[in-house]
């Protein structure tokens, strides 16, 4: 009884638990992917115990995949040698971890995942416990199927209100992260409700949790309820029933109530996605490269914004364009419904699934002094190529408008 976090650990232990707590429990999924996997590997050869339960570990290759260098492949060489020689049935190549996560149905309703990426809070969209471990924790669950957990202290962000034409999730979401810093939710459980979140699709609740990793945060999470059933069993091959459940009587550290019919498009400017400005400030600078993917916002929705607004017309010729869809799913039906010929013919280039550009190992890597405007979760320096680059984060109808500029522009002009 108690926050969400509470609740989901509760009923993962079989008895009520509070924040503070320390907990050994049952973990269901492990995720790894080409960057942390190999260290997962060297880990489990030096615990020597056989794996646990081959049907909780699942593997992705997104990062660098296909490998953009020697090292790379060879990393992925391993990971397949591995996957094998251990007979693990769950090993996927069609995109960004956590978005085939939640596609092929291993997220659900109070269950606890743990990911080596620190994007693994993503799963708290669908009220399930998400959170991103080292890859020797990663080798420790395979071969016990648990991990060790404390239960975090929890910040209730209130979310009310209607957004204003043209302000996405992304945007408020930025909004959070420069008003309550990179450091605002070290260790806490971040619960997003209310009625602005109840009102969202899922595609756009994925963006708090998502990003609950650049405040700090050991989880974000927001209840389960008919939205996400319904997402559940339409759109993924989990296996129900599910249930809806939410914070019962919950006791927050502090609750942070916004209206974000106050909130205008917003973008994390160079160099920390807490150094956040309303568009307005911004507009106007020059860019020479827009990206639009990643875990965050590159969704079938949110390439529908994107083609939507360049449908018929060319980006500036002189900004390179970069789109990358974060999955083959989502890619399959881009190409079904006509949004990659949109992208193509504005000029826009259309790279394969998977992480790209954002981790600057292939895709749409920057120059020295080059400036780029993306969908991304996160501007560290150096972060997409070379450190003398910059980096600003903002929604995809945000970047839409940019591309067709050249230059940081308000989405509320193409619209």
């Amino acid at each position: 009884m108690g926050t969400l976090v509470e609740e989901i650990f509760s009923r993962k232990a079989g008895r009520p638990v509070q924040a503070g707590e320390i907990l050994l429990l049952d973990v269901d999924y492990i995720m790894s992917h080409d960057n942390t996997t190999p260290l997962a590997i060297k880990a489990f050869r030096e615990i020597g115990k056989p794996i646990h339960d081959k049907n909780r570990i699942v593997l992705h290759l997104d990062h660098a995949y296909p490998a953009p260098n020697v090292l790379a492949a060879e990393n992925h060489k391993k990971i397949i040698e591995f996957v094998g020689e251990q007979g693990l049935p769950h090993f996927f190549r069609q995109g960004v971890c956590h978005q085939v996560m939640i596609e092929e149905g291993f997220i659900t309703p109070g269950a606890v995942v743990i990911g080596a990426d620190s994007h693994s809070n993503t799963y708290g969209a669908m009220g399930a416990f998400g959170a991103g471990l080292g890859s020797t924790e990663i080798a420790v669950a395979w071969v016990t199927g648990k991990c060790w957990f404390k239960v975090p202290e929890t910040i209730r962000v209130e979310l009310t209100g209607e957004a204003q034409h043209g302000v996405y999730a992304k945007d408020v979401m930025i909004y959070i992260a420069g008003k309550l810093g990179m450091d605002g939710g070290t260790y806490r459980s971040v619960e997003f409700g209310g009625e602005y979140i109840r009102n969202l699709p899922m595609n756009e609740r994925i963006v708090f949790p998502n990003m609950s990793t650049e405040i700090g945060a050991k989880c974000g999470l927001i209840e389960a309820d008919e939205v996400t059933i319904q997402y559940l069993e339409t759109q993924t091959p989990a296996q129900g029933p599910f249930e809806a459940f939410g914070p019962v009587n919950p006791r927050y550290e502090r609750v942070v109530e916004i209206d974000v019919s106050q909130i205008a498009p917003q973008v994390a400017c160079h160099p920390d996605v807490d150094n956040v400005k309303p568009l307005e400030e911004v507009k106007g600078l020059e860019v020479n490269e827009v990206y639009i993917g990643t875990c965050t916002n590159a969704r079938y929705e949110d390439l529908e914004i994107v083609a939507n607004m360049l449908k018929g017309k060319q980006v500036n010729p002189l900004t390179r364009v970069i789109v990358t869809p974060a999955s083959q799913r989502i890619y399959k039906k881009a190409m079904q419904n006509g949004l990659i010929d949109i992208l193509l013919d504005a000029g826009c280039t259309v790279t394969g699934t998977g992480c790209g550009a954002c981790i600057g190992r292939h895709g749409g890597i920057l120059a020295a002094g080059e400036r780029a405007l993306t969908t991304m979760n996160r501007n560290f320096i150096g972060r997409m190529g070379s450190p003398l680059a910059e980096i600003y984060l903002a929604s995809p109808a945000t970047a839409a408008a940019t591309a067709l500029t050249g230059r940081i522009t308000d989405p509320r002009e193409y619209l």
